[in-house]
């Protein structure tokens, strides 16, 4: 299981409303189902996993995120949860806000590019970095927005949502994320782990 799917509970209150954008196989749903007793549903765009969602007895509806989260009602969910996904979407932004209009708050984790490893990779080889949270090839990588925990923050400024928690994951440790400390843990986080929720300006 993914070190930040304990995290991610550890977010969560239980008997709440969850809603699992990009659920892949289901793990982090019967996860917090079990853990903490959550109402969830998931969307995933994978026939296949889909699949093995409903095998395991989950409610899974497929479709693509970037288009069709316009069928969940206003605020429908205490939590929308986007793990890994951000970076492989055209249009990230109309995604977040789609997030944070389904969802009172959302929880996003997105692979840090701003890892030093990233960087070091670059800067020796020349060559686009591999890594455990990037582990694809340049040519069949899903990802088309290179995204850096620093570039988080600025994002969040640029169409406005708060940040309500910020966290970074190096070696399967955690800990937060702030101002004083920003440069370091892009360095040095694999990745980012974000709480967030609609700016009162919104």
């Amino acid at each position: 299981m993914k070190p930040e799917y304990k995290i991610i509970s550890d977010i969560v209150d239980e008997n709440s409303r969850v809603l699992d954008v990009g659920c892949d196989d289901g793990t982090l749903m019967e996860f917090l189902k079990k853990n903490k007793n959550v109402d969830i549903r998931g969307i995933e765009i994978s026939k296949e996993k889909v699949q093995a969602c409903i095998s395991k007895g989950l409610t899974v509806i497929e479709g693509n995120a970037e288009f069709d989260l316009k069928q969940f009602p206003n605020k429908s969910f205490d939590y929308v949860v986007l793990g890994q996904t951000l970076q492989a979407f055209i249009n990230p932004e109309a995604v977040i806000r789609e997030l944070l209009r389904v969802g009172k708050k959302a929880i996003v984790t997105i692979p840090n590019f701003g890892h030093w490893k990233v960087r070091l990779n670059l800067l020796i080889k020349g060559t686009m970095p591999m890594t455990k949270t990037l582990p694809h090839e340049w040519y069949n990588t899903p990802n088309i927005h290179m995204c850096t925990i620093k570039d988080f923050f600025k994002f969040s400024q640029k169409i406005n949502f708060k940040i309500f928690k910020s966290l970074a994951l190096i070696n399967e440790n955690v800990s937060n994320i702030n101002n004083s400390n920003l440069l370091t843990k892009n360095l040095f986080s694999e990745l980012g782990i974000f709480l967030i929720e609609k700016s009162n300006e919104n």
